[in-house]
């Protein structure tokens, strides 16, 4: 089972699709800067034609859309075979959703899906991008409620595929971390801006939500069952900030160039 959130959606859907990893590398390098080109805002009471007002999203989900066609093109769900799983958060009812190819015969609702809808609704980060409207859905990003979508993946296998507990064999890829800590100064103006720090406060949510995650796995799986690759930052790490693009392909390259003869060991005895 191939598992991704938000822009892990876009590599597990390229994985699943059989797209080059050199092709979706090429694909941040080369449309990163402009998918988070900000929209030119306009102050209380200004009015101009073709411009934004200043509490609308941050970005134009249009330009990541249309990256995202030509990626996929016309694919649907239901034509991939390989179990793809694809969280998101429905907002219309107060609910997660999760998007899935058609591997199973007993879940079929997303067959009629376009897989760069369902990224794009995964990608979908609030105040960043609006909203996706899929069907009679309205998405938003999965981080907010698997932002590691591994548990998800974990269950899921159990339950559509019965894969028994002790069968499965986790290879866990995150995108990073920084260590995101307020002090014990209680006293601090608690605004979203000041003091809980707008951007990093959506980081330290997300954080929280993969380090669950992941001890709740850490529980429930033999120590030999999981592969976690990740790194922390003494920086933080915004989600829409491309200038660091060429640092984190330089610590993914670190990463796996000291680690691979684990993975390549994990791999082997777990016999995937």
């Amino acid at each position: 089972m191939i598992a991704g959130t938000s822009t892990g959606s876009i590599i597990a859907a390229g994985v699943a699709t059989s797209v080059p990893a050199a092709d979706m590398v090429a694909m941040y390098k080369d449309h990163g800067a402009e998918i988070f080109r900000k929209k030119r805002f306009l102050l209380p009471g200004e009015k101009l034609k073709g411009v934004q007002p200043m509490f609308d999203s941050v970005y134009d989900a249009q330009y990541l859309e249309n990256v995202l066609t030509g990626v996929f093109q016309d694919k649907w769900l239901g034509d991939i075979k390989k179990p793809l799983l694809l969280p998101s958060t429905d907002i219309s009812n107060g609910c997660v959703h999760v998007l899935k190819s058609g591997y199973s015969s007993d879940f079929n609702r997303d067959n009629n899906v376009l897989v760069k809808d369902a990224v794009l609704a995964s990608c979908s980060a609030p105040t960043y991008f609006d909203p996706h409207r899929l069907n009679e859905y309205l998405l938003a990003d999965g981080g907010l409620w698997a932002n590691n979508p591994a548990l998800a993946a974990v269950i899921d296998a159990q339950k559509r595929l019965e894969i028994p507990q002790d069968d499965i064999q986790l290879l866990s890829i995150g995108t990073g971390h920084s260590k995101t800590m307020y002090g014990t100064n209680a006293s601090r103006k608690w605004g979203l801006i000041n003091g809980w720090k707008h951007k990093e406060f959506i980081s330290f949510i997300l954080s929280l939500q993969s380090q669950s995650a992941l001890n709740y796995l850490n529980l429930m799986l033999r120590p030999g069952q999981i592969k976690r690759i990740d790194f922390e930052s003494d920086r933080p790490l915004p989600l829409d900030d491309v200038s660091i693009l060429t640092d984190l392909i330089s610590k993914a390259d670190h990463k796996f160039t000291h680690e691979s003869k684990e993975i390549r060991e994990f791999i082997l005895n777990g016999d995937v």
